[in-house]
């Protein structure tokens, strides 16, 4: 119960708040677009990011509840809203948080004044849960098994995975040509604190003998497993120090390490018609640093009369028979998660020049010749049960050289509603941007099955006759 204490106060304490960033996606003013694609067509003669305020981003998703179907005060007892909430939910649905925060970041040409090959540098810390809904497990627990004689609870409903780490990374991207823009970006994990539950399977059946209405035949199948690392030094009775602070120190120079990259490309069918792809998190991080797994594996089956589980039936025969038929047992072999891989691509049609010469800044053309662009993007994530998906229709427009605007619609599994707006402007060297998700539920947030917002702040430095 401590470890599942722990786990919580992961998920909800240390983060505020889908890792789809379709208003940054290929919006080239910011320096950041290329963290979602190494392969987009910016460029600058060098840049850095404000330390640790460069790029704060939070997204939360649910796919079948909001906030208000919990916490309304509209006189619903509460034990009703959770079952609510259940009733209505599938073992597809997922509640999701994630947070970014950029600790450094900047990038700067070389080859020369005339080169268009960059490196790009930077940190991050991220931290990333994700949950399925446990259908099953719920209405079990809510209502006991008296209602569901002969239906089997699926214990594979439970899944659930939850990180804290930090990632250092390099990249390089060069404008091949008038057409082709690649990029790519190497990428180093330090797993601070993981705890993942993903690949569970069993069953919980109770049925009843024809004619003989007070014998029952119950049969838990359990092949549950829980593993963690930088988590079990904290579940110890012995341990007095501060679980953020030794988490932190453990994100950032004492975790498990692995290996990712992201690659992209812009390439231009024509002046104006512009596709984009890239892939980000093809990686893996193997965990070494204070790691265990439980267990509960085994199969126990119970013929007879329906047991009462209160002193009175002095029940410590059959716990004991239950523990043995399904022992909870503690590994301590390392383990190997992969992250959460995400393709992006996009389809851009640019149209109406532009009435102004000059350089732009960090602008996908050195020489921006369309003022306004709309398109389509496509979004892929994996996921434990299955990829989420999310289309996005998009416009952006350049008000003034430095002022830029985009807007999104995006239909996912969480809204099909979704109205994102970004902007991002440059006042002398500094470049500010604010990019918003589902725009229309900021009106009562509680009510929101998803939302999302990033804001930062570089400093982006052009060619002397800029």
């Amino acid at each position: 119960m401590r470890k599942l204490y722990l786990i919580l106060i992961i998920a909800f304490q240390l983060s505020c708040f889908s890792q789809n960033k379709e208003v940054l996606y290929n919006f080239t003013p910011i320096p950041q677009s290329s963290l979602v694609n190494p392969g987009a067509d910016v460029s600058y003669k060098f840049y850095f990011g404000v330390p640790v305020l460069s790029g704060v981003s939070a997204n939360l998703g649910s796919s079948s509840f909001s906030a208000y179907d919990l916490f309304a005060n509209n006189g619903v007892d509460f034990n009703d809203k959770i079952r609510n909430v259940i009733n209505n939910s599938s073992g597809k649905d997922k509640t999701q948080v994630n947070q970014q925060l950029e600790l450094f970041s900047g990038g700067f040409r070389v080859g020369g004044k005339q080169s268009q090959s960059y490196i790009s540098f930077g940190a991050y810390q991220e931290f990333d849960f994700l949950m399925y809904v446990p259908k099953d497990l719920a209405i079990l627990a809510l209502d006991g098994n008296r209602d569901y004689i002969g239906k089997s609870f699926n214990l594979a409903h439970l899944n659930v995975r939850a990180e804290v780490l930090s990632v250092f990374h390099v990249g390089f991207h060069k404008k091949v040509n008038e057409k082709l823009v690649l990029g790519g970006r190497a990428k180093l994990y330090s797993s601070g604190a993981n705890a993942t539950s993903t690949k569970n399977s069993g069953f919980i059946y109770t049925g009843q003998n024809a004619g003989t209405p007070n014998v029952y035949n119950q049969v838990i199948a359990s092949n549950l497993e829980l593993k963690t690392s930088g988590i079990a030094t904290f579940t110890k009775d012995e341990y007095d120090g501060s679980i953020p602070k030794d988490i932190v120190q453990n994100t950032f120079f004492n975790g498990s390490l692995g290996l990712g990259l992201d690659a992209g490309l812009t390439y231009y069918f024509k002046e104006n018609l512009q596709f984009t792809a890239s892939i980000v998190d093809l990686g893996f991080i193997t965990h070494t640093k204070d790691i265990e797994t439980l267990t509960y594996k085994g199969t126990y089956n119970y013929q007879g009369v329906n047991p009462g589980f209160d002193p009175s039936d002095q029940p410590k025969n059959i716990f004991d028979e239950f523990d043995k038929a399904i022992p909870r047992d503690t590994l301590y072999n390392k383990y190997t998660t992969w992250r959460p891989t995400k393709f992006y691509s996009s389809l851009q049609y640019s149209f109406g020049e532009s009435r102004y010469d000059g350089d732009c800044n960090c602008k996908g053309n050195i020489n921006r010749k369309y003022v306004n662009a709309v398109g389509g993007q496509l979004f892929l994530m994996s996921m434990p049960v299955e990829p989420f998906v999310a289309l996005t229709a998009f416009y952006k427009r350049s008000i003034f050289e430095k002022l830029d605007i985009k807007a999104t619609y995006t239909f996912d599994s969480y809204s099909n509603k979704n109205i994102g707006l970004g902007i991002s402007g440059t006042v002398g060297k500094l470049n500010m941007y604010l990019l918003v998700n589902n725009v229309l539920e900021y009106k009562d947030v509680s009510k929101a099955n998803s939302i999302a917002f990033q804001f930062g702040f570089n400093f982006v430095f052009q060619d002397s006759e800029d």
